[in-house]
């Protein structure tokens, strides 16, 4: 049938496309892709990349005879740990202290409106000095950096972890210079707040050092820096491996080690010891002296205090017993000048 156009055999063509079959150009798209393949077998999905890693450490394995391998992954790099263990000392006494025995620190933060009194004006002239960056932040900022239980008096100084002396060479040091030895070790004392103490009061009544253990003790914290009132500036602090081991080296050196005790069989007024080269042992105040520690001292001192008080914290105890040592020092050399 001839159309319209006078051509014979043509074909009308539509909009649609042709109206005849379309010779199977869509059996394809009938058939469909075919079942859907499992999770592990496509790469993109969480399932198919733990396959990956799967195989490529099986492969790995029998590489190195079945050793698990411990090289990186290719193209990423381990993730290490960063780690700051700065101390941040606070308080207008404890940072001036801290500068003005050019302790190494890294910077020196301020509170913005501080109040300026003549420490505040010292301590920006030595960190000026020094090169040391000033930062003036929020006091919100700042009691975080502190801590908020601290009272930062608008200043904190950030410090590098303290540095510790030995104790067989503090002693050396101390003879060396024609001292007689007066130290204070700490046994069992895990309160901060005492360890200030401890340093602020060995410092006031002539002591050359503190001794701490390495094990279940305090260390100088920022919170002992900031009790001790910036006296840790001045007086070493000297950690012991073995505290127990440390007083024998010190006894086999000539110096006398005395520990305090509510139950002590000597009184402290009246040392026979006083004059001589002296380590006093503080234990805690719940379970007190150890009894390694006990067996190894000298003497076991008690203070006398009233009935109706059970016991002195450590801070207290130390203060008291170094303040009769030195006034009994002090009464001896006046005796052998007359």
């Amino acid at each position: 049938m001839a159309s319209k156009d006078g051509r014979p055999g043509a074909v009308r063509k539509t909009k649609k496309g042709p109206a005849k079959g379309t010779g199977g150009l869509g059996r394809r798209a009938l058939e469909g892709k075919g079942p859907t393949p499992k999770a592990e077998d496509r790469t993109y999905h969480a399932a198919g990349k733990r396959k990956i890693a799967k195989d490529r450490l099986s492969q790995a394995q029998a590489k190195s005879g079945g050793r698990p391998s411990t090289a990186p992954v290719a193209g990423r790099k381990p993730k290490q740990k960063q780690a700051d263990d700065s101390e941040i000392v606070t308080g207008r006494n404890s940072v001036l202290e801290a500068l003005r025995a050019k302790i190494p620190a890294s910077a020196l933060y301020m509170a913005t409106r501080i109040e300026f009194d003549d420490r505040v004006k010292e301590v920006l002239a030595l960190a000026t000095a020094r090169g040391l960056p000033i930062l003036e932040v929020m006091r919100p900022e700042l009691d975080r950096l502190a801590g908020f239980d601290s009272v930062h008096q608008g200043l904190a100084l950030k410090v590098p972890p303290y540095s510790y002396a030995h104790p067989t060479e503090l002693l050396e040091q101390v003879v060396s210079r024609g001292q007689v030895p007066l130290f204070v070790a700490l046994d069992g004392v895990t309160d901060p707040r005492n360890l200030g103490a401890i340093i602020r009061s060995t410092a006031a009544f002539g002591g050359q050092g503190v001794i701490v253990p390495q094990r279940r003790s305090v260390g100088l914290t920022a919170s002992a820096w900031k009790t001790s009132a910036g006296a840790a500036a001045r007086t070493p602090v000297a950690m012991a491996t073995n505290l127990t081991q440390t007083l024998k080296a010190f006894k086999a050196a000539g110096v006398f080690v005395v520990g305090l005790d509510g139950g002590g069989t000597t009184d402290l007024p009246g040392l026979e010891l006083a004059d001589r080269p002296l380590v006093v042992v503080v234990g805690s105040e719940g379970k007190g002296l150890s009894r390694l520690v006990t067996e190894t001292c000298d003497a076991i001192v008690s203070i006398p205090i009233s009935a109706a008080t059970e016991s002195l914290n450590a801070g207290i105890a130390a203060s008291v017993t170094l303040y009769e040592i030195s006034k009994m020092r002090a009464s001896g050399k006046k005796a052998k000048k007359k």
